[in-house]
């Protein structure tokens, strides 16, 4: 690990300028590339005390032995500068995104004498016009047999197109009117091109031109009685129309446009782009990249753009761009874009109407491609094995944890304070095994206090199952409790529990653990800042590396309990702020309390009804209503509602909705 004053460039030598800078490593080898408005600002911000840093940044900066810059003239050319270095050297510590699938393209070859229609893969080709990318290639195989009985374009390969005008007679889709049948002459190689532009031409969202010209041309034809021509044409413009329909129109003032969004956690990010063309979405696809660098939502959105326009030129780069976050230097981007196509682009966030309503919908598969990337690595076996193996190599355990079940504490500043106890098992989630707990030994914000009771309560039910078993009797057992015949909730111990924190909240877990007189367990504690594993007595964390597997598994366990408890705590508070007088009344369940009201239309005039009224209800005995009625006499009622707009007190004449229990006006 190198220090990073032992190559820091001396005062006065980086140039106050826009340039790009590269680090590289003891053995020369380019480690990071980035670009900078002022090299000598951005240089210096590495080169402060390592603990000011982000951990990420301080990692690089310790492995790289040198730095080296190019000045340039403007903005721009650092944009594109950076974008070529790091084509070329492939940094470890920069982002760099990588397909989740290799999506197939419609790719029209008009650098050769006669045009093909095909599917490609892979990088672009010169000379080659693309539509999409799509998500599946039978998509593309559909669309194209639609539009060659419009634009009987040759799909051949180039060994059929030979051997076809070798022998003088076309393929059979020459036979059927799907291709225009170049090979033997039937058009030339002008006609046979035209075709082929009017299918890219089509593709590209010119279609009303098109189809206008189809009409007429079949009215046309049926008034000089040339039926069966009509027809065919009538045909066409069906085809087309069905091959249209195939992309539902998204944006209604036919807008030329991609929609970029983001996904992300601590540790990836995915990139989804729809490609909208003509008001309707001609591509979609994506990327997932590890974090390698400190990297914001706005930097994400910078390298995606390089990465998906660094090797377009023209109309592939549409006139407008939307994304979810505007990078740093959103001018001299722009202006790159501008440049690459030849026009003005518009970068900006959309803000109202279609466009935002679309890129919620891009924004909604990302976090599907997020989550499905996240899911195919955790389902992998060889990956959860030797994630485990990881695991249990830096923790120093016997064995591999086959069972991890991890704690996490969840609150709203103090209230209804919460906790979830996940459990899983050979890698997998064991959702059966899921546990929430209240906190009940004491009220307010101490996340230390409660990861104490919390551990304490799981495994001291774990010690009753025991003793009810016969596996454990303590030192002053008393009478065993008798089994109740429940499911034995508590009744496997793991091998590594895991919290959500760092060094406080394991020494509370380990206590409480000790106070059991439990020793075969392990704990550790993922703090979620740095992503590093805390263990019980140590003063320094154990770092697992940044591509562990083992590091991916804690934090997947992690978060899954960090769900847990905040989706148990909302609905908690939920029902608090919903609550009504009629859920305090010990003994009145659901269905009653919904009879209750339904009986008398609202809350107000069940507290205005007799005991004997009350006993009317079906199911409500004498005791009960009882009880009802002290409780709602004990209750303060509430104020009149009142008719914001026009001032007027509102009477409550009008029935309560089935299953309303709580009374106008007392909750939010």
């Amino acid at each position: 690990m190198a220090d990073p004053s032992s190559y820091r460039p001396k005062p006065g030598q980086i140039p106050d300028s826009p340039g790009v800078y590269k680090f590289r490593d003891e053995h020369r080898r380019v480690i990071y590339v980035g670009k900078a408005k002022s090299l000598r600002q951005r240089l210096a911000s590495y080169f402060q005390d390592l603990a000011g840093l982000h951990p990420r940044t301080a990692t690089m900066v310790t492995t790289a032995a040198s730095v080296e810059w190019t000045v340039v003239s403007t903005e721009v050319e650092a944009l594109q500068l950076e974008y070529s270095w790091i084509k070329e050297f492939d940094p470890r510590f920069n982002v760099k995104y990588r397909d989740d699938k290799s999506y197939p393209s419609l790719a029209v070859t008009l650098n050769e004498e006669y045009p093909r229609v095909q599917v490609m893969r892979g990088p672009k080709k010169k000379g080659v016009r693309y539509f999409g990318p799509y998500g599946h290639a039978w998509a593309i195989r559909e669309t194209v047999d639609l539009m060659l009985r419009v634009f009987p374009v040759r799909t051949c390969s180039a060994g059929v197109f030979k051997r076809s005008a070798q022998i003088g007679r076309p393929c059979l889709l020459g036979y059927i009117g799907k291709c225009s049948a170049p090979c033997v002459g039937r058009v030339t190689p002008e006609e046979h091109r035209e075709l082929a532009e009017d299918f890219c031409d089509f593709m590209a969202g010119r279609t009303g031109t098109y189809l206008t010209r189809l009409e007429q041309q079949m009215h046309e034809a049926a008034e000089d009685m040339e039926y069966e021509k009509a027809a065919r044409l009538r045909d066409d413009m069906g085809a087309l129309r069905r091959a249209m329909e195939k992309n539902a129109v998204v944006l209604a003032d036919a807008t030329d446009a991609d929609l970029v969004a983001v996904a992300e956690d601590e540790l990836e990010a995915a990139v989804q782009i729809f490609h909208v063309r003509g008001g309707r979405v001609r591509g979609q696809r994506g990327w997932v990249t590890d974090k390698v660098e400190a990297v914001d939502t706005a930097g994400l959105v910078e390298h995606a753009l390089q990465q998906l326009y660094g090797e377009e030129q023209g109309e592939a780069v549409p006139k407008e761009v939307l994304v979810p976050a505007l990078p740093e230097d959103t001018p001299a981007l722009g202006q790159w874009l501008a440049e690459r196509r030849g026009s003005h682009v518009s970068l900006r966030i959309p803000q109202r109407g279609d466009k935002k309503a679309l890129m919620e919908t891009v924004h909604r598969n990302a976090v599907q491609s997020l989550a499905l990337h996240k899911t195919k690595r955790a389902s992998d076996l060889t990956t959860r094995s030797r994630a485990l193996e990881e695991i249990a190599g830096a923790l120093e355990l016997d064995s591999a944890p086959l069972r991890i079940e991890c704690f996490d504490i969840s609150h709203l500043q103090g209230d209804d304070v919460v906790a979830s106890m996940v459990v899983f098992e050979d890698g997998l989630a064991r959702k059966s095994e899921y546990r929430r707990f209240q906190i009940k030994t004491f009220e307010g914000q101490d996340d230390v206090r409660s990861m104490h009771e919390v551990i304490s309560r799981r495994f001291r039910r774990y010690l009753q199952e025991k003793l009810k078993t016969g596996e454990w009797e303590p030192e002053e057992a008393g009478e065993a409790p008798e089994d109740d015949g429940r499911p034995k909730r508590f009744a496997y111990p793991p091998q590594l529990i895991v919290v959500d924190g760092g060094r406080p909240q394991v020494a509370a877990a380990k206590r409480a653990l000790e106070e059991l007189g439990i020793d075969d367990v392990a704990v550790c504690g993922l703090a979620k800042r740095l992503e590093e594993v805390w263990l019980p007595g140590e003063d320094d964390p154990v770092v697992l590396p940044r591509t562990s597997e083992g590091l991916y598994l804690l934090q997947r366990v992690r978060d899954e309990a960090h769900r847990f408890a905040i989706q148990y705590q909302r609905s908690k508070r939920g029902k608090r702020l919903k609550a009504g007088p009629l859920d305090e009344v010990p003994g009145l369940g659901e269905s009653r309390r919904q009879a209750l009201v339904k009986h008398f239309g609202s809350v107000k005039k069940l507290r205005q009804a007799t005991i004997d009224q009350i006993c009317e209800v079906p199911g409500i005995g004498r005791k009960t209503a009882e009880t009802v009625a002290a409780a709602l006499a004990g209750a303060v009622p509430a104020g009149p509602a009142v008719n914001t707009a026009t001032g007027e007190i509102i009477e409550d004449e009008t029935p309560a909705p089935a299953g309303a229990s709580s009374e106008r006006g007392t909750a939010p």
